[in-house]
């Protein structure tokens, strides 16, 4: 073997390795790019309107594709964009389910004309019932949503917010990453 031969098998050497590090990385970032798109994404609770279940600077797995196979389910803490600001999305609570009508009467939830007892999440007697003061009928593919410290938390009781959407339900909170002390699952029911 001549010199020039041994230098060829080197640089096809060091291109072959060079070409599985790209693809690699290429694979890496395509897998990525899956997950966040379909399985799940990070975000971090800002503000205290879920307060006890989640606190200001908690940070969260997003579970995106439960959703894809099932439905939402009452008390299901869910994930949806603000529809006023780019890149701002809110956490909030499922209290009313397609085709219930939802009321706030004298601070408490309502739904098709009882009290909801189960709702142990929402601490606090609503001061404001917002535009719950009136029946709201939703439709087959609405949800009624409430933060859980309920008056420090807009959530569909302002029209900013409102009733929302199935396709609006970015998914459910799924995993607490941070801080440390409170990592776990997040309990919906």
């Amino acid at each position: 073997m001549t010199e020039t031969d041994s230098r060829n098998e080197e640089e096809k050497s060091i291109f072959g390795i060079l070409g599985g590090w790209i693809m690699y990385i290429v694979v890496i970032i395509g897998l990525t790019y899956l997950i966040i798109t379909f399985v799940g994404q990070r975000t971090r609770v800002s503000g205290s309107s879920m307060e006890t279940t989640l606190s200001d600077g908690d940070n969260l797995i997003v579970d995106k594709l439960t959703y894809h196979f099932a439905e939402p389910k009452r008390f299901d803490i869910i994930v949806f964009p603000y529809q006023y600001e780019e890149n701002t999305y809110y956490i909030k609570r499922i209290i009313g389910m397609p085709g219930e009508t939802v009321q706030v009467i004298d601070g408490y939830t309502y739904i098709n004309h009882e009290l909801l007892e189960s709702d142990i999440y929402g601490a606090a007697v609503m001061e404001s019932p917002g535009i719950a003061a009136e029946p709201i009928v939703l439709g087959e593919d609405e949800y009624f949503v409430l933060g859980d410290n309920r008056n420090h938390s807009s959530d569909s009781r302002d029209p900013n917010v409102g009733v929302l959407k199935r396709e609006d339900l970015i998914g459910r909170a799924w995993v607490r990453i941070f801080p440390f002390d409170r990592l776990g699952v997040i309990r919906h029911e």
